[in-house]
C-alpha cells in the first residue's frame, strides 16, 4: 500500500519555529519528524511513499531526496505557495498515488500506532484512526457505532491516520478542501469505518506541544 505524507503545510501557529524551516523538518530527538515517520513507515514494511510540500518544500526535498537512505521510494508532489489543503493536496496527488487504497498520515503528529494495523483494503471508502480528544478539541470529531462513523456524540478525535480509496478523494471536485469537511459530508451517505486508539498519540500544532513531545 502506498502512503501519502502530508507536509504542504504552514504551520503559522509555530511563530518563529517554522519562520526558516518548514514543520516537517523540526528536530524531535535529533532526528526531523519527518525521518521519524519514514523510519516507522519502513520498518513496518511500507516501500513506496508520496509527499506534497509547499512552503519551503525544497528544503524537505533536499533532506529527503528519494528515500534510498531508509530503504523507500520517495515521489513529491509539489504545490503553489498556500498548498490545497489536506484534501485538495491529496486530489492533486492521486496519479502518483494510483488506483488502489493509500495511507493518508500527517506529518505533524507523533504516535506509536503500529502502522501495519490499518487495513490494506477498507470494507467502505475510508477508515481513520481517532483518538482521545485532546485538550485543544475537547468535543472531538467524529463518533463511532459498530466500527461506523458518525456524527453523534460521544465523539473521538481524526488522528491525521487513516486509509482512502482514490474515488473517495473523487468526490469533491475543487481544488481546495480540507480532508475532515469531505469525511464530515459523506458520513450520512457513504460507507466510513474508524477505529480507536489509545496509545502514544501528539498533534504538533503550536510551539507548547512541540516542546512537551
Amino acid at each position: 500500500m502506498k502512503v501519502m505524507i502530508l507536509a504542504a503545510g504552514r504551520g503559522v501557529r509555530m511563530g518563529e519555529l517554522t519562520q526558516n524551516c518548514p514543520k516537517p523538518l523540526l528536530p524531535v530527538r535529533g532526528k526531523a519528524l519527518i525521518e521519524h515517520h519514514i523510519e516507522r513507515l519502513a520498518a513496518a514494511g511500507f516501500r513506496d511513499l508520496v509527499i506534497n510540500h509547499a512552503y519551503l518544500g525544497d528544503q524537505i526535498v533536499a533532506k529527503l531526496g528519494d528515500g534510498s537512505k531508509w530503504g523507500v521510494e520517495i515521489q513529491y508532489s509539489a504545490e503553489p505557495e498556500g498548498a490545497y489543503e489536506t484534501g485538495g493536496g491529496i486530489r492533486e496527488a492521486l496519479p502518483l498515488l494510483g488506483e488502489e487504497p493509500f495511507m493518508v498520515l500527517s506529518s505533524d503528529i507523533w504516535t506509536d500506532y503500529p502502522f501495519e494495523q490499518l487495513p490494506t483494503s477498507p470494507e467502505g471508502l475510508a477508515h481513520i484512526v481517532l483518538v482521545p480528544n485532546p485538550e485543544h478539541v475537547p468535543g472531538g470529531d467524529f463518533g463511532l457505532e459498530q466500527g461506523r462513523l458518525t456524527l453523534n456524540p460521544p465523539r473521538w478525535t481524526y488522528s491525521g491516520l487513516g486509509v482512502f480509496r482514490p474515488e473517495f478523494i473523487r468526490l469533491d471536485p475543487r481544488t481546495h478542501f480540507g480532508l475532515g469537511d469531505l469525511l464530515r459530508q459523506h458520513i450520512p451517505n457513504k460507507y466510513l469505518s474508524g477505529e480507536v486508539y489509545e496509545g502514544v498519540w501528539s498533534d504538533i500544532g503550536t510551539p507548547a506541544r512541540y516542546a512537551a513531545v
